[in-house]
């Protein structure tokens, strides 16, 4: 079938929950992607960090064929051989104490929402169902009515209430609102150390380190999404790392598969997640051996490979190289690592026109909050491949 076959298929008898660019997509090696008719385009959306070692990775791929020809899924009813050795070796990485395993970044954002709840109650003795957890405004944490109830993008609530209570919302980057807005109440800052869907907005340096901090005095437990930010985008493997902090529960996902398959986890401390007891959480995916065995070669490859690393100075090329292209549309460029937004003024006309001219140059993206476009290629991405990718951006914002 030809392209416009697939798009009519889709428009006809899918929801229209998403607005896609008009390219149909049927193979992927590294950081490149092949649409039904054979043109190639240079991804620099990596499925939203999902795949951040790039598309079909060989090893990863072994690894899933070996796994699915011994056995997939047992449900956690029963131990498996991978679950183990999957929590030991993202511990020794990431310096966590315990881990629980959940299949999507919005199941992983609930959890921990739950856990830090119930330790509320427990340990710091807070009134039952009197737990507070603050966000930030601006915030993309999931699509879950909880998740959207803490939203403040009007689209994402509007339609879907009654919302669940207990959160607080605050300005984003401001670490003496978030001191004054703990009460004793408050259990818990979730926070992403970037906000990627907002834009890639980038919070004041040290801003972290003092949030963490402030959460330490006031015994509130610092929770950070990394589900975007982590596994390697910012060009460290975590985010906070750019802080000197350690979060006491980070969430992860995306590229913990290296976009084979949905896997996420929240990464705890012992005094968090031992409030959670046998038949007070769980999934009948969460933690099964295809996903274990997928995540613990996804980890492996990203530090094996110098991926990290690469992050760190390809981004920083990247982002010098778009701050060398002279154009009176662009407001503002910023970035960390291999996660970088570039925002137009009102006056251009929104960023989707741009994303659509460079489709037809063969470099995808997307745009996020009508004036921004966010580039976040693969991380095995080199130079040559960096040059390429600023030359057809270059033309098509000065119309060429």
């Amino acid at each position: 079938m030809e392209t416009q076959q697939y798009i009519h298929i889709e428009d006809q008898l899918g929801a229209h929950n998403y607005k896609p660019l008009d390219v149909v997509l049927n193979r992927g090696k590294g950081i490149w992607v092949w649409d039904v008719e054979g043109r190639k385009y240079l991804d620099c959306l990596s499925s939203y960090s999902a795949v951040n070692q790039g598309h079909c990775h060989p090893e990863i791929q072994r690894a899933m064929v070996a796994q699915a020809e011994k056995l997939t899924l047992t449900s956690r009813a029963f131990r498996n051989d991978q679950l183990g050795l999957f929590y030991q070796e993202i511990c020794e990485l990431t310096n966590s104490h315990k881990v629980l395993p959940m299949n999507s970044g919005a199941e992983a954002v609930e959890t921990v929402i739950k856990a830090v709840r119930k330790w509320g109650y427990q340990i710091k003795g807070v009134p039952e169902s009197q737990a507070e957890v603050i966000v930030c405004a601006n915030n993309f944490h999931g699509r879950t009515i909880t998740i959207v109830g803490f939203s403040t993008d009007e689209s994402s609530r509007e339609g879907f209430g009654p919302f669940t209570p207990g959160f607080k919302i605050i300005p984003f980057g401001d670490a003496k609102l978030l001191k004054e807005a703990i009460t004793p109440n408050t259990v818990g800052f979730l926070v992403e150390p970037i906000q990627g869907e907002a834009g890639v907005i980038i919070p004041p340096e040290g801003y972290l380190k003092e949030v963490k901090q402030i959460c330490r005095q006031n015994n509130v437990m610092l929770i950070l999404d990394e589900i975007q930010t982590g596994l390697g985008r910012t060009g460290k493997l975590l985010a906070e790392e750019h802080d000197g902090i350690e979060a006491d529960l980070t969430l992860i996902g995306k590229a913990l598969s290296g976009g084979f398959y949905p896997v996420s986890a929240v990464l705890s401390n012992s005094e968090v997640m031992d409030v959670l007891k046998p038949g007070e959480h769980g999934s009948t995916f969460g933690g099964n051996p295809l996903a274990c065995a997928v995540a613990r070669t996804a980890l492996k490859v990203l530090v094996e490979e110098g991926m990290i690393e690469n992050a760190a100075l390809m981004g920083t090329y990247f982002l010098e190289g778009l701050k060398q292209i002279k154009s009176p549309l662009i407001k503002e460029i910023r970035g960390k690592g291999l996660l970088i937004g570039l925002e137009f003024f009102s006056e251009a006309g929104g960023a989707r026109s741009y994303c659509e001219k460079l489709m037809e140059k063969g470099l995808l993206c997307k745009e996020t909050h009508d004036n921004i476009i966010r580039f976040a290629p693969p991380l095995v991405i080199v130079k040559d491949e960096i040059d390429w990718v600023l030359e057809r951006i270059a033309t098509v914002l000065n119309g060429d």
